[in-house]
């Protein structure tokens, strides 16, 4: 049963009314897409049978079911997003495979109320967008019990990632860049690229023992060079751009999807759009 939250922000409502129905829309990329990620990641996690785990940020709810399976039946994992209607899938996914060691909760991290009675704290992708990273990381650190470990994956700079750089680039040709006034979901997907500033927050939060590990591994944008077209102007930078372009982006629609698809079709491979992505896997420990 999801668990409603006593208020949003303006970055939850964004995610909630904007990009919930175009992450739903590309689910395929944004799930299937990481599998190479994935697979360099999770053996390498801080995760045995019987751990109790929380998955922050944890989206359509794959990483929480991953773990689930990962901890066993003697374990548990709490799934927590800010979009119920992600999770919705996670529910649904977890009942279709039998998993009955996962529950998911809609809820802000920064302020959910934790106990701190779990081994380990996972986000993949999720605490870049965080309105105060720091609050957001202390209230991640209290989840834990003493000597927990956290581990969250973030994204390097735009460009070790050309798979939103490249896409970005092309469209910021024929678009002006977003105002000062765009709507957004929150600090970025680059907010944590720097290791000096992400270790600075995490000692803020009270985590000891901070390392860095960097993770690259190919990610599939698209199926097609026509999926990965829409993908691109859908989300990420690229499609912050086309979306805060508004008519203008509607006149150069053809010009600029035309470009995007002659230089995404050069990474078609038998699997469908592969291209290059680099993220810090960040691990710390709560004290004690």
């Amino acid at each position: 049963m999801a668990q409603e939250m006593s208020s949003r922000n303006e970055f939850v409502d964004f995610w909630n009314e904007i990009l919930v129905p175009k992450f739903v829309r590309f689910k395929h990329v944004l799930v299937d897409g990481l599998t190479h990620h994935s697979r360099q990641v999770f053996p390498t996690l801080n995760v045995k049978p019987g751990d109790k785990v929380v998955d922050v940020g944890c989206g359509f709810g794959d990483t929480a079911i991953e773990l689930a399976r990962t901890v066993g039946p003697s374990g548990s994992v709490l799934g927590l997003d800010c979009c119920d209607a992600f999770l919705q899938f996670g529910r649904d996914d977890a009942r279709a495979q039998g998993i009955e060691n996962v529950r998911f909760v809609e809820a802000d991290v920064q302020t959910y109320p934790f106990a701190p009675e779990h081994d380990f704290c996972f986000s993949r992708f999720g605490t870049q967008f965080f309105e105060n990273p720091v609050i957001a990381l202390k209230n991640m650190r209290q989840s834990l019990k003493p000597g927990g470990t956290m581990t969250m994956i973030v994204w390097r700079t735009i460009e070790d990632n050309p798979w939103l750089g490249l896409p970005k680039q092309i469209v910021a040709d024929y678009l002006p860049p977003p105002g000062d006034d765009a709507r957004t979901c929150g600090p970025g997907p680059f907010s944590m690229a720097d290791p000096d500033q992400v270790r600075l927050q995490l000692k803020s939060a009270g985590y000891e023992d901070v390392e860095f590990e960097r993770i690259d591994a190919p990610v599939l944008v698209g199926a097609t060079p026509d999926d990965a077209v829409a993908f691109q102007l859908a989300l990420g930078p690229a499609g912050e751009i086309y979306r805060e372009a508004g008519e203008i982006a509607e006149q150069r629609h053809e010009q600029i999807t035309a470009a995007l698809k002659s230089e995404l079709a050069r990474y078609e491979t038998d699997e469908g759009i592969l291209m290059q992505s680099s993220s810090w896997k960040v691990t710390a420990r709560s004290p004690g």
